[in-house]
């Protein structure tokens, strides 16, 4: 297996259409740990720049907020209660919460999302919520289509996570 310097996975160049989706995302996953690994709580709530909040752990509470909304809700047709307080935005974090709660929150909605795909085929669907059909234009979503949609989501934000942590204390990579 070829990994990158910090020890993460890099996808394989040649796989089957579920091994690279997954691969992917896992690689994403990680590359998010790693931006907040070595950090402590202070430097984990250090907002990105003005005018916006955004912290390392306030994305990693959005991300499993996300993990637990696709494969829990939508795929799983879980129960899911919302985690953030009511009148913030799921990036900010409640003013009790640490790194490590947060961390290992988000590493147990990760755990339960592989779970809850491990038997499915990528053709398998979830039902989506009203507002959620408005913006897929379909009241269900393959899971196929859930992991790219979080490939991108990660992606997106770990863009974000390489701006936050290099402000925080200069580190930078892949």
């Amino acid at each position: 297996m070829v990994t990158t310097p910090d020890g993460r996975a890099v996808p394989p160049p040649h796989a089957d259409e579920r091994a690279m989706l997954e691969s992917w995302l896992d690689f994403h996953r990680a590359t998010l740990a790693s931006k907040c690994a070595g950090l402590d709580d202070r430097q984990l709530c250090l907002a990105s720049v003005e005018p916006s909040s955004m912290t390392l752990l306030g994305l990693v509470q959005h991300l499993t907020m996300v993990e637990r909304n696709w494969f829990h809700r939508v795929f799983a047709g879980l129960d899911v209660p919302p985690m953030a307080p009511e009148s913030s935005g799921d990036f900010e974090l409640a003013p009790d919460r640490g790194g490590d709660e947060t961390l290992d929150e988000w590493r147990r909605a990760v755990a339960r999302s592989r779970e809850l795909t491990a038997g499915a085929s990528l053709e398998d669907t979830g039902k989506l919520s009203d507002r959620e059909a408005g913006f897929v234009g379909d009241k269900e979503a393959s899971l196929r289509w859930i992991l790219v949609h979080m490939i991108e989501e990660y992606a997106r934000h770990n863009g974000h996570a390489d701006l936050i942590r290099e402000r925080i204390d200069g580190t930078t990579g892949v």
